[in-house]
Parts: structure tokens; sequence; C-alpha cells
């Protein structure tokens, strides 16, 4: 079966229906489905999505709607997960599979790295290897270390790999179908504090390609750069700024990699102030590489040094202490009043 997106009944029924409030996990839910029900060489598979539905119940529902040839269970074992999802792939399937939490995916590492990520080069282009893996990552939910991970650095440092990741339910759903339908490997990173936020919206495929980002508030001051959890709190931020006379521009990168360099450099030629947000600690994280390219490609248009707000570069706090560790409006506010100072001073 030819695997198609917009012109299967799912996304047609979906077009016809009324916006409706929706959580992020519903979302995926839905995306799963309607992949599931658009191509039969689609299997998802992982530790627990079958019967229980997943541990944040992603996929509950669908092993029942599509069978255990379908969706079902693995053994724990991550790296076996991985290596049966790249096999599947070489001979025709299109794996979907689970990484239970962010951390639990580091004993796959070696098969991501080595084999997802290379097959494609290795064998000049004869293999394709269509497999999305989910990966639960980020905190905020009182979890210990291990399921409070922000591990992204890791594979967009792969060349091979797509790295993608939401920041809203709709994103959830898009994304999601475009990574499914996508020829490449694809690191799907689900931010777990919003699995439970809701959106009103029409869940449907029409929307901006994987690959690239979005604004999601125009502003004229500073360009806050964001992704996966943090969009939301970016846009708490930048309401909160209008108090304080700034008007902060919000781009949701969605696409780790490829980098969207073309949309988040010219807003930073706009504003000539950025701010990078994400949960990782900071140092060799994701925001030093955007800080890096903006820097080249946007030297003579800065009004001031480009700044990070991250998690701290330790290991990942016990759950009572994590508001202290992730980035929050305040640290945002900050970063920003410092841009504003550095302008001033360097005047």
């Amino acid at each position: 079966m030819t695997r198609v997106m917009s012109t299967d009944s799912p996304d047609k029924s979906a077009a016809a229906a009324e916006a409706k409030p929706v959580t992020m996990a519903a979302a995926l839910n839905q995306a799963l489905a309607d992949s599931l029900a658009a191509d039969e060489r689609v299997v998802v598979f992982g530790e627990d999505v079958g019967t229980l539905g997943g541990v944040f119940r992603v996929t509950d529902g669908l092993a029942g709607r599509f069978g255990e040839r379908r969706v079902f269970d693995t053994p724990l074992a991550e790296a076996g997960i991985v290596g049966t999802a790249i096999g599947m792939a070489m001979n025709g399937l299109v794996p979907v599979v689970e990484m239970q939490f962010d951390a639990f995916g580091y004993p796959a590492f070696e098969q991501v790295t080595s084999h997802l990520a290379k097959l494609h080069n290795r064998t000049r282009g004869r293999l394709a290897l269509p497999v999305v893996i989910r990966v639960p990552f980020g905190g905020g939910i009182g979890g210990v270390e291990h399921h409070s991970d922000s591990s992204e650095a890791y594979y967009t440092h792969t060349p091979g790999l797509r790295v993608v990741t939401p920041g809203t339910p709709a994103d959830a759903y898009l994304l999601l179908r475009q990574a499914i339908a996508c020829p490449d490997p694809v690191l799907f990173f689900e931010p777990k504090r919003r699995y439970w936020s809701r959106e009103t919206v029409v869940l449907s495929t029409d929307g901006p390609p994987i690959d690239r980002a979005v604004v999601r508030r125009p502003g004229r001051d500073v360009t806050l750069i964001a992704y996966g959890g943090m969009v939301a709190t970016a846009m708490e931020a930048a309401s909160e700024a209008v108090s304080e006379g700034w008007d902060v521009e919000v781009i949701d990168l969605r696409s780790l990699s490829p980098f969207d360099e073309e949309t988040v450099a010219a807003s930073v030629r706009r504003t000539g102030r950025a701010v990078i947000v994400h949960e990782a600690a900071g140092f060799g994280g994701y925001g030093a590489e955007v800080a890096a390219r903006l820097t080249e490609r946007c030297f003579h248009y800065l009004e001031a040094p480009i700044l990070r707000v991250t998690g701290f570069d330790i290991p990942y706090p016990p759950p009572h202490l994590e508001r202290f560790h992730l980035p929050n409006t305040d640290r945002i506010l900050d970063a920003i009043a410092r841009l504003q100072w550095e302008d001033e001073d360097r005047g």
C-alpha cells in the first residue's frame, strides 16, 4: 500500500470536523491511529504500548483497534527494540517505536547512531529506513533521574537523523503524521510535561513542512527561541514582557535537525537580540549550536550578545527541586532585561 497523508478518509473526516479541545497525548494517539489506518505497513511497538496503552496512555486503544500484529508489547530491551525496527524497515515495514522514558533509550544509542543513522549512506542510498522513535522527554512532572532527561543534543549531533519536537497539540498531530510518512529515520521528542495541555483545534495534516520553524508570536524587540516543553513557557514570558514595554517574538523551532536557519536568522536580523531557551544543561547543549550559527549569520545585526536560559549543568535534581532547575518566566524575563542593559551600557 502506498503511504499517503492528505487523501485518506481519516484526514477527510478531520477536515470536516469542528474544532474541539484536545490534549497533546490525545493528538498523538490520533496521529498514530490515522497513520495505522492509512498505511498497512505501519507497526507500533515498545514497552507496555499494547495492552496497557503506554505509561502516558498515548497508545491507548490502538492494540484493540488494529490487532496485536500491528500494535504490540516488547521485552524491556531498548537495543533490541530499535534493532528490530531497523530490520523491519529494511524489509519494507514502517516501524514506530517508543522509548518509555528519555533516559531509557540510552541502551539503544549504539543501534541509533551506528546503524539507523548510517545505513542509508552506507548503502549509497539503496536502503531507506523510515523508522520513528518516540521519546517522552524533559521534566516538569515530578519524575526522578532517568525519567526527566533532555537528550536531544546527542541525536542532533548525529548526521543522518531528523530530530523534531512539538510544542502544541496541533503540531503533535501534524509532526507525527509527517514523521511517519518521512523516508528518513526520525527521533520524535514528546515533551511529557505538555501531554495534558489542551488546545481547541481541528487536527489536520495541513501545515508547515516537518523541517520548518514557526513564529508563534510576532515581536520587534527580541527573538525568543524555544522548542518542545519550553514553547508554552516562552509564550507566557512574552505575554508578561508586555508590562515591561518589551515586544517579544517567539519562535517554535519544531525541527531541531535540520535547523531552520532561514526563519530564525530572519527574525534575529529584525530584532537584533535573541534568547534561546531549553531544559537541557547549558554546557554543550543544543542552544550553544543555535547561538553559534546565529552569531555567524547575524553578527552585524546584533545589538547585544545572544543569551541562553537553560537547565543547570548538574544531574537532574530530585522532584521537589526541579522547579528551581527548569527555566521559568522569571529567568527568561531576566535574560531579556540583561539584553536591554547590555545595549544601554554599550551605548
